[in-house]
C-alpha cells in the first residue's frame, strides 16, 4: 500500500483520538447536570481507539501514538525507518484536532484555555497535585503496560478480531487510574496538541509526556518480545512482520 495513505490514516486516526478524547474532557466532563466525569472521559479515549482500529487498522496498523510506534519497533513489529513519518503524521493530526476543539470550545461563554484544555501536567498542574517523579513513573508504567497489551492482543496466535477491543479497554483502564495523576497522556501526540494552545506551563512540562511514554513504550515492546519469543503478529488486523 502507498505509504502516503498510511500516513494520512495515522493523521486522521490521531485527530479522532485527540478530538474525541480531549473533547470529552473539555466540553462534556463537567457539564452541569449531565457531565460525563472521569469514567466518561476514560471511555471516550478507549472508544476512539476501538473505532479507529476497526476503521483504519487494515491501512496503517492504527498506532495513533508515537509511543506505540516506537514500542512496536522495539518489539520487532514495525520498521524503524517508518518511525519518523508516522510520528509526524500523528502529531499533525493531534494539532489539527486541538485547533478544531479550541474553535468549538471557545464558543462557550467564559471559556478559558489557560485552565488546562485537557493538557497533561505535574506538580501544581497535576489534577491531584502529584510531583514530577511520580508522574514520570506513572506515565512510564502505564505506557509500558499499554504496549505489552497491544503486543499480546495483536500476536499471531491471539484470538482473531478482538485486538481493538482489548486495546481500547486497556486505554480505558489506564485513564481510570491515571487521570488524577497526570490527566493521562501515554501518548506524546495527544499531549502536544492541547499544550500548544495552552502555552506557558503546558509547553514547559511537555517534555515529560514525550520522554516517559517513549521509554515506557519501548520497554513494553522489548519485554513482550522477550516473553513471546515470536515477534511476528498483527496490529489491529494488519500483519506487520
Amino acid at each position: 500500500m502507498d505509504n502516503t495513505k498510511k500516513y494520512a490514516a495515522e493523521a486522521i486516526g490521531t485527530f479522532w483520538l485527540t478530538f474525541a478524547g480531549c473533547g470529552s474532557a473539555v466540553i462534556a466532563a463537567g457539564f452541569p447536570q449531565v457531565g460525563i466525569g472521569l469514567v466518561g472521559v476514560s471511555l471516550a479515549f478507549g472508544l476512539s481507539v476501538v473505532t479507529m482500529a476497526y476503521a483504519i487498522g487494515h491501512i496503517s496498523g492504527c498506532h495513533l501514538n508515537p509511543a506505540v510506534t516506537v514500542g512496536l519497533a522495539a518489539g520487532g513489529r514495525f520498521p524503524t525507518g517508518q518511525i519518523l513519518p508516522y510520528v509526524v503524521a500523528q502529531v499533525v493530526g493531534a494539532i489539527v484536532a486541538a485547533a478544531l476543539l479550541y474553535v468549538i470550545a471557545n464558543g462557550a461563554p467564559g471559556f478559558d484555555v489557560t485552565k488546562g484544555f485537557a493538557s497533561n501536567g505535574y506538580g501544581t498542574h497535576s489534577p491531584g497535585q502529584y510531583g514530577m517523579v511520580v508522574c514520570f513513573l506513572t506515565e512510564v508504567v502505564m505506557t509500558m503496560m499499554f504496549l505489552f497489551i497491544i503486543m499480546g492482543a495483536t500476536h499471531g496466535r491471539a484470538p482473531a478480531g478482538f485486538a481493538p477491543l482489548a486495546i481500547g479497554l486497556a486505554l480505558v483502564m489506564i485513564h481510570l487510574v491515571s487521570i488524577p495523576v497526570t490527566n493521562t497522556s501515554v501518548n506524546p501526540a495527544r499531549s502536544t496538541g492541547p499544550a500548544l494552545f495552552v502555552g506557558g506551563w503546558a509547553v514547559a512540562q511537555l517534555w515529560l509526556f514525550w520522554v516517559a511514554p517513549l521509554i515506557g513504550g519501548a520497554l513494553g515492546g522489548v519485554i513482550y518480545r522477550w516473553l513471546s519469543e515470536e515477534p511476528s503478529g498483527v496490529v489491529a488486523g494488519v500483519k506487520t512482520a
